[in-house]
Formats: structure tokens, C-alpha cells, sequence
């Protein structure tokens, strides 16, 4: 079985998922995206919308008592593949080497989004 994570400062979702599970040693984290407090989305440049879901996924790693350097695999969403030179530079100021595990999908976000984010991390 799984326990759901939740933390207080976690943006609020009104579609049928939960912020992140705990599965033993695993931390798996749903998709984090530009969205507020009440989960609306916030629209952006890709810099802005990068930066917003990096902040969410910070808050829910945050509710699991865990950080970005817990992270071992990152499946990242870019809306546009011409916005992939600014999305490499972004996430290294979010993660250093040695890096997590990552696969990139491009143009699977329709006109919603520009960015989404979800990982697994571990608990050490």
C-alpha cells in the first residue's frame, strides 16, 4: 500500500490525483505545473511557467521532508522543442551534477501549458 503526501503550502488540484505517494523508500510525485495555491494555471513565458512548477515540486517534496536532492528520476514535459536550449539551462540551476535519471517529452502539452514536471525521489 501507499501513503499520500500532502503539505500545507501543496497547490490544490480539483482532478482525481494525489500531490505525491510514499511506496516504501519512494517518493513518487505527480505532475507539477504552472498552477497558484487554489490550482489554477498561470500563464507565463516558458522561463516563468519552468521556474512556477519547480516551486510546486519544491512544496511537495517539501511535504514528504525531502528536497530536490532526493530526486533520482525526472520526466520532464516541454511544450515547444524550440524552447529546449532554455529548458537544459533552467534545470541546471535546479539540479547539478551528477544529475538525476530524465527523459524529456516535447509537444505533448496541447496550448495549456508550457511546462510540466514530475519525479521520483528517494528517501536516504
Amino acid at each position: 500500500m501507499f501513503q499520500t503526501i500532502h503539505g500545507e503550502s501543496v497547490p490544490l488540484s480539483h482532478l482525481p490525483f494525489s500531490p505525491a505517494v510514499k511506496v516504501g523508500k519512494f517518493v513518487f510525485v505527480s505532475g507539477q505545473a504552472s498552477v497558484d495555491d487554489i490550482g489554477q494555471i498561470v500563464k507565463d513565458t516558458f522561463a516563468g511557467e519552468m521556474r512556477r512548477s519547480f516551486q510546486n515540486l519544491i512544496k511537495v517534496l517539501a511535504g514528504a521532508g525531502l528536497t530536490l536532492q532526493n530526486v533520482c528520476k525526472v520526466t520532464s514535459y516541454v511544450g515547444r522543442a524550440e524552447d529546449l536550449a532554455e529548458y537544459n539551462a533552467i534545470y541546471k540551476e535546479y539540479f547539478q551534477n551528477p544529475y538525476p535519471a530524465r527523459t524529456t517529452l516535447t509537444g505533448c502539452l496541447g496550448n495549456v501549458l508550457k511546462f510540466e514536471i514530475d519525479v521520483v525521489a528517494v528517501i536516504s
